[in-house]
């Protein structure tokens, strides 16, 4: 691999190991305001990224047309707000290893729906790839005890998941990697706060104690602005395509932080999902094909 894609690697890698981590800090959050939280955590990520949005910032925004302004609030609102409420509605009648198993599969969907709508054929690596990611997360996480309800949760997170990944395309070569983030933030800040009101009132926001104090800062500054924009720079390098392929490491991540909190352990399986997960990266990226390269 050359430097580009090297370099596209390790930031999208490091970003699903913090969105990963993002998980254990939500075991801690389970009691505060669902919409209260997002309002908090991407309201507080949007003003850390105001400062670094970069030059022009205000008349790329106004450059916009309606149909990207559309394309940033469904992001906002289907890969951001939709995809934790999604989250958040599965596991109240699902164990939680119901949606990441879903969620699980968004590099499979992601390698044939991004080619499909460039008007080009899947690429027999990356979804092969995606397949190992795919199988390698259910290992990681197993399976659990679901109804019909939440299963179709869980589907809506993976739909989540995926427009995650495929909407930011054509506004993030317009807008960059931190005014794209700066920008979706604020509309789910707003979004998340709309809900709120309309779901729970009065009681939508309110005070953090420490705990979830430390949480909402940690999923503000690290997993939001840190994670979000090493995840749209790794976009840039390697594609939509390759870049979904790390999603494997999310299971990876939770369960291997999971012990430091007291909520989880690690063992055989997570070891032998982790290294399908790996095969899995390397097949997809290309990783094989340019070590053979240079053996030869």
């Amino acid at each position: 691999m050359n430097a580009t894609i090297t370099r596209g690697a390790r930031l999208t890698a490091l970003a699903y190991v913090l969105v990963g981590g993002s998980f254990t800090a939500n075991s801690v959050l389970g009691h505060y305001p669902y919409a209260g939280g997002q309002f908090v955590r991407y309201g507080l990520a949007c003003a850390l990224l105001v400062p670094f949005a970069g030059p022009g910032a205000a008349e790329r925004l106004r450059g916009l047309g309606a149909r990207a302004w559309l394309r940033l609030a469904l992001l906002a609102a289907v890969g951001m707000v939709g995809f934790n409420l999604a989250i958040l509605a599965a596991e109240r009648t699902a164990e939680p290893a119901v949606p990441g198993v879903f969620v699980g599969c968004a590099p499979v969907v992601v390698a044939v729906l991004v080619p499909l709508l460039d008007g080009r054929r899947p690429q027999g690596g990356v979804f092969y790839g995606a397949l190992l990611v795919a199988v390698g997360a259910f290992a990681v996480q197993g399976w659990g005890r679901t109804d019909p309800g939440g299963i179709a949760f869980s589907v809506c997170a993976l739909a989540g998941e995926v427009g995650f990944a495929v909407l930011a395309g054509p506004v993030l070569r317009a807008l960059g990697p931190r005014l794209l983030t700066a920008t979706v933030c604020a509309l789910a800040a707003a979004e998340a706060a709309v809900a709120g009101v309309a779901l729970d009132g009065g009681a939508w926001l309110r005070r953090p104690d420490a705990v979830e104090t430390a949480a909402l800062l940690w999923q503000a500054g690290v997993v939001t602005v840190v994670g979000f924009v090493c995840w749209y720079m790794g976009v840039q390098r390697i594609g939509t395509e390759r870049a979904t392929l790390f999603t494997g490491l999310v299971p990876l991540t939770a369960v291997g932080t999971a012990p430091l909190v007291g909520t989880g352990s690690y063992g055989l399986a997570q070891a032998a999902g982790g290294a399908l997960v790996g095969a899995g990266v390397a097949v997809g990226s290309g990783a094989l094909r340019g070590l053979g390269r240079k053996r030869r």
